[in-house]
């Protein structure tokens, strides 16, 4: 999941989420969880906007959540994707930032960090399945979820 719309830096330099990225956050948690998507557990980068998109999404999910190093925006993709490939790590949702997710799923996907294999969104929630390499199964972004959403691109998106 990419974290909900973040308030601007010039407004609040820790950029908590607005009340806008935050009800986002919660219709996308809240129907997947109606649909039955559960996870063992919601890393996150340690971002007030990330953290709290991650509080959001394990509520809903029956999760934990734990902050984890190598989740911001421009960090290296590599060790990451390492970890998730282990066996035996479970269902884990990451909540992070643009332009990590993306060439996180593109390697996973692909193989290839520069290949675009899906287009995130504030507050959207993408799931890769693991079976002989991942796959994108599905993608939930909130207009998807509740029509009056209009979709979010600031202009600043990590």
């Amino acid at each position: 999941m990419q974290h909900g719309v973040a308030a601007d830096a010039s407004v609040d330099p820790a950029r908590p989420l607005t009340p806008t990225g935050r009800a986002e956050v919660e219709v996308v948690a809240a129907h997947a969880a109606a649909h039955g998507v559960r996870a063992n557990r919601v890393v996150h980068s340690g971002r007030l906007r990330a953290e709290q998109s991650a509080q959001v999404l394990a509520a809903a999910l029956g999760a934990s959540t734990e902050q984890r190093e190598g989740l911001g925006p421009t960090d290296s993709i590599g060790p990451v994707a390492a970890w998730l490939s282990q066996p035996g790590e479970g269902t884990v949702a990451v909540v992070g930032h643009l332009p990590f997710l993306d060439r996180l799923a593109s390697l996973l996907v692909a193989g290839n960090p520069e290949a675009h294999v899906v287009a995130f969104c504030n507050a959207g929630l993408v799931r890769l399945v693991h079976r002989d390499g991942f796959a994108v199964a599905w993608a939930l972004p909130p207009e998807l979820v509740d029509p009056i959403v209009q979709p979010s691109r600031g202009p600043d998106s990590s």
